[in-house]
């Protein structure tokens, strides 16, 4: 059976996916608070590159970026956040649908149900302090099941 990668297309079709979503995160008044402090120039790519790990795909974030502790790092200390987090979802969902994705799909839907989760769980987990976070993290692998042990 494919994995969730394998039927996203590639990791050029997820680059157009962050692409669109980091468009949409910008223009949003709400959400675009959390890049006030500035980005990564490559956010992009590496946002493609840690999606594509998390849907099965290749390990390139891991062994040439960072690692999920890393990431969690970034995402913490900020308190907690639901509408910024609602925003972030929603414009999510309408860059699926932007690039030719419907979250009415089982590829769509399964994405949907996996940014959802990302954001409102493994990003916020630690919203009290960076401090919090323990140095072991790796990024959490999803398959059409669910999360993966």
């Amino acid at each position: 059976m494919q994995t969730v990668f394998e039927a996203a297309g590639d990791v050029e079709r997820l680059k157009r996916l962050a692409a669109v979503w980091h468009e949409r995160v910008l223009a949003d008044e709400v959400i675009v608070h959390a890049l006030s402090h500035g980005f990564h120039p490559q956010h992009v790519e590496r946002l493609a590159a840690y999606w594509a790990e998390a849907l099965g795909g290749p390990y390139t974030y891991s062994n040439s970026v960072s690692g999920e502790s890393a990431v969690l790092n970034m995402h913490s200390g900020n308190r907690v956040h639901v509408e910024m987090d609602r925003r972030a979802i929603a414009c999510f969902d309408q860059a699926l649908e932007d690039i030719g994705l419907s979250k009415d799909d089982t590829l769509g839907n399964c994405s949907t149900t996996i940014s959802s989760w990302m954001t409102t769980t493994t990003m916020a987990r630690y919203h009290r302090s960076a401090n919090d976070v323990p140095n072991d993290h790796r990024i959490q692998r999803w398959s059409w099941n669910g999360l993966q042990d």
